[in-house]
């Protein structure tokens, strides 16, 4: 494990517990990055609708139905690292696992952390919930929200967004109408955005896909932003996952 992916982990306080991605911009991929980098016995799941696991994931896969799901993955005992849902009759999905199954299974299977995927966007770069959004673990420990630098600047509109009209509320921003890193940052401190249903658990926003020097400007601005607004996190960590040796871009702190 690079010194840099070790980084991450602690980061994003991921080392340990039940961690939730929500969001858009990259969730999966925040996910798939911890647990391919994490050290210790971890499972990778989802509460929502999700793609199939990589091949590549160096896992071992347990898809079966709800009834069976929870003994397969305690079966799991001796196994490094196990990627588990439910089948989905969407061709290249798999279905959304109870939140409490997840509870269940990690405290009782042995996993140093386990990663999930809360939330639903529609590969879109950003969003904000619906109310019954997103689908958070009871008592997780660290919730990540996610937002695509990609989004920072462009007009709002479903092309970048998934729930434009939720976005619209949360940032004051009307469709058509660009999206400031002011209202990037006001999404992701947002108990109506990025922190609805967080709870207590801890909060470590990333803005992934920060691929050049101009969305590393705007992101930090977002970044600055969001942390002047609230006093739920106090760092925003910017990635780019296309570089998996060296993810992070920047940590914006208080």
């Amino acid at each position: 494990m690079s010194a840099r992916s070790s980084l991450l982990i602690d980061l994003l306080a991921a080392r340990d517990g039940i961690v939730c991605a929500v969001g858009a911009g990259g969730k999966k991929s925040v996910l798939y990055q911890l647990a391919r980098e994490h050290p210790g016995r971890v499972a990778l799941t989802a509460t929502v609708h999700t793609t199939e696991f990589p091949a590549d994931l160096p896992f071992d896969h347990v898809v079966c139905d709800e009834a069976l799901l929870r003994n397969r993955v305690l079966a799991t005992e001796r196994s490094r690292s196990v990627a588990y849902a439910i089948p989905s009759s969407k061709d290249g999905r798999h279905a959304g696992v109870p939140a409490a199954m997840i509870r269940s299974i990690h405290d009782k299977g042995g996993f140093a952390a386990t990663f999930v995927k809360a939330d639903g966007a529609r590969m879109r770069w950003i969003k904000a919930p619906a109310t019954d959004e997103p689908v958070i673990v009871p008592g997780a420990d660290t919730v990540i929200p996610v937002v695509s630098a990609r989004a920072i600047g462009e007009p709002l509109s479903e092309r970048v967004a998934h729930r434009v009209e939720q976005v619209e509320a949360v940032t004051g921003v009307a469709r058509g109408m660009p999206l400031t890193p002011e209202a990037v940052g006001r999404l992701m401190a947002s108990e109506g955005g990025a922190l609805h249903s967080t709870g207590a658990a801890r909060v470590v926003p990333v803005i992934n896909m920060v691929d050049n020097a101009r969305q590393e400007q705007v992101a930090r601005a977002a970044a600055a932003a969001a942390i002047d607004m609230t006093s739920r996190f106090d760092r925003v960590v910017l990635c780019c996952l296309q570089r998996p040796a060296e993810p992070v871009v920047a940590v914006v702190t208080r």
